[in-house]
């Protein structure tokens, strides 16, 4: 008994040590915990701290940008303004120079006749036929599209024709003539006087056309003086037949003579141009010829190469036999210091006969472009490529067994790589084949105006002739109408 109680004393004892260190472990809780908290509220005050310092610097840089932002929106707006201003500005001379050259064109119709109207003021500023009816010789801009029916009954064929920007030069001069014509030829009222002026013009067009037709290369000072001849003529006569109508005659030819003149001058420029392609033709032949001659010799030179060659190769057999049955070491070094040398030897030779090839396939030729009426209609044209010193002798192959009738050349266009003007040709053709499954067939459906443009276009010094003459096609059909007319 006695000892339970002393245990019970103990234990209480225990117990109370216990809550001892039990209250002293809760006033450790406390204190930490308020450590806790204080250490929490200054982490939050440092962190709230440090957010509005880098929320102020950002706000400080977000200042700063929208303050360029805004800077450069100003700066496009100056800019866009200054594109506006020019596109104005480009407008405003497009306009400008669209009617400068409305009025370049308008100047242009009217020039032809201004400088004959000088002409004649400069050639008659002593005489007095300027004294009356002076007004007549102002120049109206307004042109007349009416054919003045004076040309003579046959109308001969001018070169001229042949080159775009010939036939249209003397179109325009055309244009000037019959403006002149036109304009005189209400100044006769009575019937005789309007005759003669009517024979006149007809005479002075045929010896016009006469003049042209005859005019040749070196010729034009004395066509030019042909021209005044023929026109002081025809004054001199008419003057004669009628002194009144002697003062208006004067005015009429010397206008006249200077647009014939320049029509003389546009013609000639045929024969210039004819003349240069002749000059660079003889040039290119003999370049052809030169090339043919370097052809054979190059061929001579790539069958002594090729003799080489096959010696190389044969004691390279030789040598490498010889390699194969060697034993002893210093032979074998000898036997492929021998082979290696060879083999320099045979790259060398096969060096050379690669440049000759590369030589021999010259590309310098003649691009031609032709046509059959009798066989293929007028819309379908050949477009081919011959290195032949005379191009019109592969026109004549052609035109000798395969077709009924023989070919009509529209153009000869020379050039160094004839293989890639054809090519270029073809490939702008390339949607207008007549076959377009074999491309060795190299016929076309297109106009021959779209063929004239393309080749001015490509190379502009080249001759183009329009017509198809398929004399020996138009001669049958006439056989046959006369052939049917008879039956």
């Amino acid at each position: 008994m006695f000892k339970n109680i002393k245990e019970l004393f103990r234990l209480r004892k225990v117990i109370e040590e216990k809550n001892v260190e039990l209250n002293n472990l809760n006033n450790n809780i406390l204190e930490l915990n308020k450590e806790k908290e204080n250490r929490i509220r200054n982490l939050d005050n440092e962190v709230n701290a440090e957010v509005e310092k880098l929320r102020l610097e950002k706000q400080d840089e977000v200042f700063k940008f929208s303050e360029k932002i805004e800077n450069i929106k100003l700066e496009i707006s100056k800019e866009a303004e200054k594109i506006e201003r020019v596109e104005n500005l480009n407008n405003e001379v497009e306009k400008l120079e669209k009617k400068l050259s409305r009025e370049n064109k308008k100047l242009n119709k009217i020039k032809p006749l201004y400088n004959s109207i000088q002409y004649i003021i400069e050639k008659y500023k002593d005489q007095d036929i300027f004294k009356e009816n002076i007004e007549d010789l102002i120049l109206k801009e307004k042109f007349h599209d009416d054919e003045i029916e004076f040309n003579p009954t046959i109308k001969l064929k001018l070169h001229c024709m042949d080159v775009k920007e010939l036939r249209k030069a003397f179109n325009e001069n055309e244009k000037c003539i019959n403006e002149v014509l036109k304009k005189y030829e209400g100044r006769y009222n009575t019937k005789a006087n309007a005759t003669i002026y009517k024979l006149m013009v007809i005479a002075l067009k045929a010896e016009q056309q006469n003049i042209l037709y005859n005019l040749k290369y070196g010729k034009l000072e004395k066509a030019v003086e042909d021209v005044k001849i023929t026109t002081q003529k025809y004054l001199d006569i008419a003057a004669e037949g009628n002194q009144s109508i002697f003062n208006t005659m004067v005015k009429f030819v010397n206008e006249i003579e200077f647009l014939f003149i320049r029509a003389v001058e546009i013609e000639y420029e045929y024969y210039i141009k004819k003349e240069q392609q002749k000059e660079e033709q003889a040039r290119l032949r003999e370049q052809m010829r030169q090339e043919a001659e370097d052809r054979k010799v190059l061929e001579q030179q790539k069958k002594q190469i090729e003799k080489e060659e096959e010696k190389y190769k044969t004691e390279m057999s030789k040598v490498e036999e010889a390699l194969a049955r060697a034993e002893d070491n210093e032979v074998l070094e000898k036997l492929k210091m021998k082979l290696e040398e060879l083999q320099n030897q045979l790259d060398n030779v096969e060096h050379k006969k690669e440049d000759i090839v590369k030589r021999q396939n010259g590309k310098a030729g003649y691009v031609y472009i032709i046509s059959n009426l009798g066989s293929f209609g007028d819309k379908t044209f050949k477009i081919g490529m011959t290195r032949r010193l005379n191009p019109q002798d592969r026109v004549d192959e052609l035109g000798d067994a395969s077709v009924p009738f023989v070919f009509d050349v529209h153009s000869f266009i020379f050039s160094d790589d004839a293989v890639g003007l054809e090519q270029k040709l073809h490939n702008i053709l390339n949607d207008k084949r007549t076959n377009k499954i074999n491309f060795r067939k190299e016929f076309f459906n297109v106009s021959i105006d779209e063929l004239e443009e393309l080749v001015q276009e490509i190379e502009p010094t080249a001759e183009f002739n329009r017509t198809m003459v398929a004399e020996q096609y138009r001669q049958t059909i006439s056989i046959n109408e006369e052939s049917q007319v008879l039956v």
